[in-house]
């Protein structure tokens, strides 16, 4: 070769020639490509020297020689095979290496033989070896770029489906899931919440699916806007901030919504981002989908007493010849409670009270249909217009310390001052007041409380006929009048208006609506009927001779029936004998009549009752009097009637009504309207998908099918000119914001161009000589 050839300023060494080494002896030719391993160089015996052609080689020689040290590789990719995605297999087994090595200085110098074009150059050019082995250790096959390098197979498919196979797939993946959902709330729906292996709940299922569907469906629509990118810079010239948010778009909601406002809406790509940030809500709108409402299921039959007729059965008792009433041991032991106490108290269980009826409810929930019963009722009315506050002197029979001796009591006289029932009449009442020391005149012992029957004992004679205010009740049990302090014990010294009321109790028909929910039982009485007929008085005076005395004694002689209005199917007929009958109001006989007396202002109250036993009177301390204010009387009594009903449907005369015991059970209950998100967002994903297919098939040619691809950015880049432009310009600010006003365009197959004149005019430095192909 001449020494004289044209050199080039290309080089880093400006007056090179380039020529081969012809030393045969100690080098071996190495081909670079199929077969031979040929590199690419321009051809002498075909092209001109300053032609470089691409289908001319040239070989390059590696040193055989195992002494000679080899260090400083260079790994060389075969150029006749490589592209942008060239598999690593492709080369794996085939790396050349560019190397240098060095000998002794006095060697080179006996060797300035030209090597590689380089005049004094070492004996030893530089030469690519190659080391099949050497990649034995690298990644054999990295499984992500070996799905990276199948899906570019796909995407550079001529078939639509391959080209978007993975986001059908996805798409497909969220729509199984959805379907999934609901239909197991298509079977599920209104029954019995299910019990699944390992604890795995219905809300777990939805939330796991819904999770996967919406993951699912982010990729079609991710994907579609990355291609939506590339397509909207085709055409007409876009601002280049266009591209950084058509590429936050695709990655999150943020850069959707601001797309949404770049677009106006009125784009295929606004949808997509319309359904990215919609995608936030979907989990929520599943979880709202479901509902678990507690339902009753029939479990069994449950059972509560009523009574028809009231039939205790007690023994025979006989004293001095004559049988002897017994009263109702069970009533007594109640009513006795409500005489001298606030009455029985209920029984707290759980959240509830427990029932004082012998009811049975195998479940925690029962109900039984409305029934009739047997009960006692009462009636309660204020008669203190009645009273008359007045000074006389009359008898006095409410001493704590008279003494009872049946008839032949003699009763005092003194002058009383109070509240008078009956004034006017020659023997007025003193309902409430205090009486007067007949020696100095002051203030003596007061009567602080008077329950009246309306009938006297002995021989059941009705006084002010009988009943105030409830004539029409037949048969009453006891019709009595109340009057108390209004206002303590110190309140009668002080002449205040005492409370007066009239009560009666009769025996009468309730209608009755029961439950029992979570060991609470609730009655409610619907009716109640009173047995208003008008009838025979149905007491009889019977007397006999007691110790040579003649005795009057009343006997009750009516049988009792109660024929309510309404039967309900019960055709029998409700109420108690006569002796039941007497037993009952034999109790009663008791407290009516009864005093509560006090000394003076200061002292603590007593109670005279059981005024018809001989001998000195049983007096009882009675400080938290039930009677009185500030307690309600007309409540007080309405406790102790519902008391004496519950007797009467514990006792062996009942019967048991048959109701249906109920157990609380979670159903699944599905609110259809909350899916009308997720269905729409499968729906209008799908629309946005197909409509980006269809218009990448009609641009292929021009932009190709990249979506989110970052390699296309970088093969796209911006001319080396511009980019120099931008950074290099401090007069439009940073490159971030000189984006948001240079405008670019995508040109197929050429890259992008820009348009505008932001930037000064700058001449292109033309190079003179270019690096011949394939130059490493």
């Amino acid at each position: 070769m001449s020494s004289q050839l044209q050199t080039s300023p290309w080089p880093k060494y400006p007056s090179i020639p380039i020529f081969l080494d012809t030393r045969g002896d100690r080098l071996i030719p190495v081909s670079y490509g199929t077969g031979g391993h040929t590199l690419n160089t321009p051809n002498p015996n075909t092209a001109s020297p300053n032609t470089p052609s691409r289908q001319q080689s040239v070989h390059y020689y590696a040193l055989s020689s195992p002494h000679e040290p080899r260090n400083q590789f260079l790994n060389v990719p075969n150029p006749a095979t490589s592209n942008l995605y060239t598999s690593p297999q492709s080369y794996r087994n085939d790396s050349y290496y560019l190397a240098k090595t060095y000998q002794p200085q006095a060697q080179r110098d006996s060797e300035a033989r030209a090597g590689l074009g380089i005049l004094n150059a070492t004996s030893n050019p530089p030469h690519i070896s190659h080391s099949p082995n050497n990649e034995k250790n690298r990644a054999s096959a990295n499984i992500a770029q070996r799905i990276e390098k199948r899906l570019w197979e796909y995407n550079s498919s001529k078939n639509v489906v391959a080209r978007w196979l993975l986001e059908i797939i996805s798409w497909l993946i969220s729509a199984i899931c959805m379907g999934a959902i609901v239909g197991v709330l298509l079977f599920l729906k209104d029954k019995r919440l299910p019990t699944w292996p390992l604890g795995l709940t219905l809300n777990a299922y939805i939330a796991i699916l819904s999770r996967i569907a919406s993951a699912a469906l982010v990729l079609p629509v991710s994907e579609a806007l990355g291609q939506l990118k590339w397509s909207w810079f085709k055409g007409d010239s876009k601002k280049m901030w266009d591209f950084e948010i058509f590429d936050n778009a695709s990655r999150g909601p943020w850069g959707a919504f601001l797309l949404l406002i770049r677009t106006k809406c009125r784009t295929l790509a606004a949808l997509g981002a319309a359904v990215t940030i919609l995608l936030l809500d979907l989990d929520p709108f599943f979880q709202q989908v479901v509902d678990y409402p507690s339902l009753r299921t029939l479990q069994g039959d449950s059972s509560i007493p009523k009574v028809t007729r009231y039939e205790p059965h007690f023994g025979i008792k006989f004293q001095n010849g004559q049988r002897l009433v017994q009263p109702d041991q069970t009533f007594q032991q109640v009513v006795e409670k409500f005489f001298y106490e606030n009455g029985t108290q209920p029984m707290q269980l759980g959240v509830g009270e427990r029932p004082d009826i012998p009811l049975s409810c195998p479940t925690s929930n029962c109900t039984w249909p409305i029934y009739e019963t047997l009960g006692i009722c009462s009636a309660c009315s204020d008669v203190s217009q009645l009273l008359t506050p007045a000074c006389l002197t009359t008898t006095v029979d409410w001493f704590a310390n008279l003494t009872n001796n049946g008839s032949d009591t003699i009763l005092p006289n003194r002058t009383v001052c109070g509240h008078f029932l009956n004034a006017t009449s020659d023997t007025p009442t003193l309902m409430s007041g205090y009486s007067i020391d007949p020696v100095d005149n002051s203030m003596g012992e007061a009567l602080v409380m008077r329950a009246m029957s309306l009938v006297t004992r002995q021989t059941r004679r009705a006084l002010y006929g009988g009943s105030i205010n409830f004539r029409h009740i037949r048969n009453p049990i006891i019709d009595f009048v109340l009057v108390g302090a209004a206002n303590g014990s110190a309140s009668v010294y002080r002449n205040e208006t005492p409370s007066a009321h009239e009560c009666a109790l009769s025996w009468c028909v309730k209608t009755m609506n029961s439950s029992y929910f979570w060991a609470k039982y609730v009655e409610e009485e619907k009716e109640v009927f009173w047995n208003t007929t008008a009838g025979p008085y149905p007491w009889q005076i019977e007397e006999f001779e007691d110790e040579g005395k003649l005795v009057q004694v009343a006997t009750y002689t009516e049988n009792i029936t109660v024929n309510p209005s309404f039967t309900r199917g019960n055709t029998s007929n409700y109420g108690v004998s006569n002796v039941t009958a007497l037993q009952t109001i034999l109790i009663f006989d008791d407290m009516f009549p009864s005093y509560a007396t006090v000394a003076n202002p200061s002292a603590v109250p007593f109670l005279r009752s059981k005024v018809y036993m001989k001998g000195a009177p049983a007096l009882v301390s009675f400080e938290g009097n039930p009677w009185i204010a500030p307690n309600n009387i007309t409540r007080h009594v309405e406790r102790l009637v519902t008391a004496l009903t519950n007797v009467i449907r514990y006792s062996s005369s009942n019967e048991m009504v048959i109701g249906k015991a109920f157990d609380t059970e979670t159903y699944v209950s599905v609110r259809w309207a909350w899916l009308s998100l997720p269905i729409s967002l499968l729906f209008f994903s799908l629309i946005f998908l197909v409509g980006t297919v269809v218009k990448s098939s009609e641009e292929k040619e021009q932009v190709g099918i990249w979506k989110t691809s970052a390699v296309a950015t970088l093969l796209y880049g911006l001319p080396d000119n511009m980019q120099r432009k931008i950074t290099g310009s401090t007069s439009v600010g940073t490159p971030r914001a000189k984006a948001k006003t240079l405008r670019i365009k995508l040109l197929p197959k050429k890259g992008w161009r820009a348009s505008g004149n932001l930037f000064s005019p700058m001449t292109p430095k033309v190079r003179q000589y270019q690096p011949p192909p394939g130059w490493i």
